[in-house]
């Protein structure tokens, strides 16, 4: 039956794919590198930067006898119905298979930032909540499901998770970041791709790289950090997702980095990831990032040289619609002034791709059509509901309890004020299909059930009386936070910087005003997507509760943190600053970017990374590292004993931190390298076994080479990177030792309970 080697599906997808590319003309191969995006070019807000300066229609009989290589965003675009969605995703893929000679359909990407992007589908809380969990193999499972419901409507590849280490949290991204530590980041983003693609969808890493580190904390602005920073804090993420996680796919950034904009730099898209890293994949355009070489970086002149810097670089695929790798692009190989080499490099990525993914089978439409839906499709189903829950409620962090005021006792009086006390979008990040897409259909409902806090409450305190009035309470709960939008439109979200960090929208008075009015214990609930300066209030507030756009399912997880039916365990990912200036380091500091006599600021934040407080009490005993001596190439076994000394199951989470007192270039004072929830009943004891290697402890000594030096270094174990509960001396032993792409990233722990 199989005319050619390409149809083979006995045969190897590189051979596959080769032989596939050996058969095409040039318009072919082009084709192969596009994407188009229908219904961009509708009126309404743009949901990507410049949409509707660069958008064109598409002329869909001219450009689909040659085929089509992506297709952005099928139901992320405009409110779909499920099922209905799907069989127009699976009638359009037919009509693309018709049209080009070789019956290759198109791939379907779309967002999947908090949960699938579309409507009616499971809204997840925003990657800062899973920071915020410390719990990789929740967010593995939670991808899991997500990826699972993208595959069962036709979709192939999704476009997360975003593996940006937060520099300054005035960045608007910063809900979209997992926090401020790379080990953090690395770890969670790890699973959430493991998940993901477990499920068949190719993860998508974004935004390689050093987009989070823009001067100012402002979007898209230039970015000019050194190659230590960019190797030690930015990349390790990047590098942990690809090898351990399997990632299939790379966005660029849109900044440039010390004047090379990511889309134009082969020494970060081919020298690093490809030939150092080894990564065998797709490297995508973030949406119009070719264009902007010409458009804002100003490093081309035309279309066509846009898209003849991407192609040399290592840019693979142009998205999300085309303009530098169509027309401009097929004048300039045959003209010769881009070789057609680059072309065949780029478009073989893609098919061996589209074979990996069962496109180029001879059956491909009908495993495509078998999940197709005769009745309903739930994207919103009872399990992922479930799991949105369970995530939410592992994310939330109890920053200040220290009048002991929570949890709310059963038959309180509370007064529930402030602006988003009852608001659905207190819950919803900017990628969540409401925010990104629902504000521009009024009309249409949000599509899933989002109960606000006040719902919650009511539901959790059925003997409390609720009110809005501060008088007659016997607590006042105030619910504050952020709006999530685009381009400026809510105060956190994509081109939504700050300023600084002082509560946005007024809301800073509104406190202000209310401890002022009342002389009632006032507990604060924050729905964030950043840190804000909380200062002011230090010694005022009852408590303080931090939620970071916890998904559908946060009113009730907050609710249940407030009445005490779940215990606390969410841990800071990023600090919490005392002044609205907040500080230009993150904890990963060097002794001089920390508070002392060099400077009258004080940078020590409020509340620091890793801090989250517990309705339980925790002992941390004995802890040791095997003979305190460790070969520079070898390991040991870190143990401590935590024992849950209250009267309530709780979880604790023990971090695992490394001070390295002497080294050859400047250090942060402590930085996360490993850690471990440790969930336990009232009285029960667990031992922690942390699987510390020397590799954990090497840096970046120049561009390109990073080393475990002999020495003394100390590890803490900790309840913050602020609270050290015992620190461990070890001394590396041996030879300096080089290490590269293949060196250990993974601080493995194991909870042992003994078995009573």
């Amino acid at each position: 039956m199989h005319h050619h080697p390409w149809q083979d599906t006995s045969r190897p997808a590189e051979e596959r794919a080769a032989d596939l590319l050996s058969r095409m003309s040039l318009e072919e191969k082009l084709a192969q590198l596009s994407s188009i995006w229908p219904g961009s070019e509708a009126e309404g807000e743009d949901v990507a930067p410049f949409q509707h300066e660069v958008s064109e229609a598409v002329d869909l009989d001219g450009l689909l006898p040659h085929g089509l290589g992506q297709l952005t965003r099928p139901f992320g675009t405009a409110p779909v119905e499920p099922a209905e969605g799907a069989r127009a995703l699976a009638a359009f893929q037919e009509k693309v298979a018709a049209a080009n000679r070789f019956g290759i359909p198109a791939l379907a990407h779309e967002e999947c930032l908090t949960g699938f992007t579309a409507w009616q589908a499971t809204i997840f809380p925003t990657p800062l909540a899973w920071g915020a969990t410390f719990d990789p193999a929740l967010v593995r499972e939670m991808a899991a499901g997500i990826g699972a419901s993208m595959r069962s409507v036709g979709i192939h590849q999704g476009l997360s998770p975003v593996l940006d280490v937060v520099r300054d949290p005035r960045w608007g991204r910063t809900e979209e970041s997992i926090g401020e530590d790379p080990y953090l980041v690395a770890t969670v983003a790890t699973a959430y791709v493991a998940g993901l693609e477990s499920s068949g969808i190719v993860a998508t890493l974004k935004h390689f790289a050093g987009y989070s580190a823009s001067r100012g904390g402002r979007n898209h602005a230039p970015v000019s950090i050194g190659p230590r920073e960019l190797a030690d804090v930015i990349l390790p993420p990047f590098e942990m997702a690809l090898r351990e996680g399997g990632a299939r796919s790379v966005m660029h950034a849109y900044n440039d980095l010390d004047g090379v904009p990511a889309a134009a730099s082969p020494e970060l898209l081919t020298e690093l990831l490809r030939e150092r890293w080894g990564f065998t994949g797709t490297v995508v355009a973030d949406y119009f990032g070719i264009s902007f070489l010409e458009r804002n970086h100003r490093v081309a002149d035309s279309p066509a040289r846009a898209g003849a810097l991407a192609l040399k670089a290592g840019v693979d695929v142009e998205l999300p619609s085309v303009r530098c790798y169509g027309e401009p692009m097929l004048k300039a190989v045959r003209s010769g002034e881009v070789p057609e080499e680059l072309v065949d490099r780029a478009v073989l990525r893609v098919l061996r791709q589209k074979c990996e993914l069962g496109l180029l089978d001879p059956d491909w439409s009908r495993t495509a059509s078998s999940v197709l839906p005769e009745g309903e499709v739930d994207l919103d189903p009872p399990a992922l509901r479930a799991l949105a829950r369970k995530v939410a409620e592992e994310s939330v962090v109890l920053l200040d309890n220290a009048r002991g005021l929570l949890p709310l006792a059963p038959a309180a009086r509370v007064a529930v004020v402030g602006p988003y006390a009852n608001e659905q979008s207190a819950m919803l990040g900017c990628y969540t299909f409401p925010r990104h897409v629902g504000v521009e259909h009024p009309d249409k409902p949000l599509g899933v059930e989002i109960p606000t806090l006040l719902e919650a409450l009511g539901a959790e305190l059925p003997g409390a009386a609720l009110t809005d009035s501060p008088d007659g309470a016997d607590v006042v709960v105030a619910v504050l936070g952020d709006r999530s939008g685009l381009f400026g439109r809510g105060t956190s979200g994509e081109g939504c910087d700050a300023e600084d960090l002082t509560l946005p929208d007024g809301q800073a008075e509104f406190l202000d005003e209310l401890l002022e009015s009342t002389d009632k214990p006032v507990v604060l609930v924050l729905f964030t997507g950043r840190p804000y300066a909380l200062g002011r209030w230090a010694d005022r507030l009852a408590a303080v509760v931090q939620a970071f756009f916890p998904g559908e399912e946060g009113g009730p997880a907050v609710a249940g943190v407030l009445t005490g039916r779940v215990n606390p365990s969410g841990r800071l990912p990023v600090s919490v600053p005392r002044g609205n200036g907040g500080q230009p380091w993150t904890y990963l500091a060097p002794p001089l970017g920390l508070k002392g006599a060099a400077s009258n600021l004080d940078p020590t934040p409020l509340y620091p990374f890793g801090h989250g407080l517990s309705y339980t009490a925790f002992a941390w005993e004995s802890a040791a590292a095997g003979d305190g001596t460790v070969p520079t190439d070898g390991g040991t076994e870190v143990r401590v004993t935590v024992r849950n000394t209250g009267e309530r199951a709780g979880t604790e989470v023990v971090q695992l931190y490394l001070h390295d007192p002497v080294a050859r270039t400047v250090q942060p004072v402590s930085r996360l390298v490993g850690y471990a929830r440790v969930p336990l009943e009232p009285g029960q004891a667990a031992e922690v076994v942390f699987d510390f290697h020397a590799d954990l402890a090497s840096y970046t000594v120049r561009p390109g080479e990073r080393i475990v030096e002999p020495g003394a270094v100390e590890l803490h174990l900790a309840a913050s990177s602020a609270d050290v509960r015992h620190t461990v001396p070890l001394t590396l032993t041996g030879p300096e030792r080089t290490v590269g792409h293949d060196r250990r990233m993974v601080c493995g722990a194991q909870v042992r309970v003994p078995q009573s």
